[in-house]
């Protein structure tokens, strides 16, 4: 049985950074390929970051160069630090494991 809780998010100006965590028990996160997704009010949810078992990280393209996902295995969370934030950022971001457990999500609004 996976749990997934999502915390971070809040409210920041644009340029500023925010680091959301994903805590999750019942499975290693270090045995699975983890990802973060968004979802912004009347878009599909898109698939942000993802590191898989050996490290590995992709990320979309319109946020590799100030996103950045990693992993502590000791305490069995992934976070993704955001810097630069745009409000084209603003969603409420998902925690994934695979193969289908899903966080509740947790709301990011980058507004002056």
């Amino acid at each position: 049985q996976v749990q997934l809780v999502e915390s971070g998010g809040g409210l920041v100006q644009p340029g500023g950074s925010l680091r959301l965590s994903c805590a999750a028990s019942g499975r290693r996160v270090s045995l699975n390929v983890m990802a973060w997704y968004r979802q912004a009010p009347g878009k599909q949810r898109e698939l942000v970051a993802t590191i898989s078992s050996d490290g590995t990280s992709n990320y979309l393209d319109s946020i590799k160069d100030r996103f950045t996902i990693s992993r502590d295995n000791a305490k069995n969370t992934v976070y993704l630090q955001m810097a630069n934030l745009k409000p084209e950022d603003t969603a409420v971001y998902y925690c994934h494991m695979t193969p289908s457990s899903w966080g509740q999500g947790t709301q990011v609004t980058v507004s002056a």
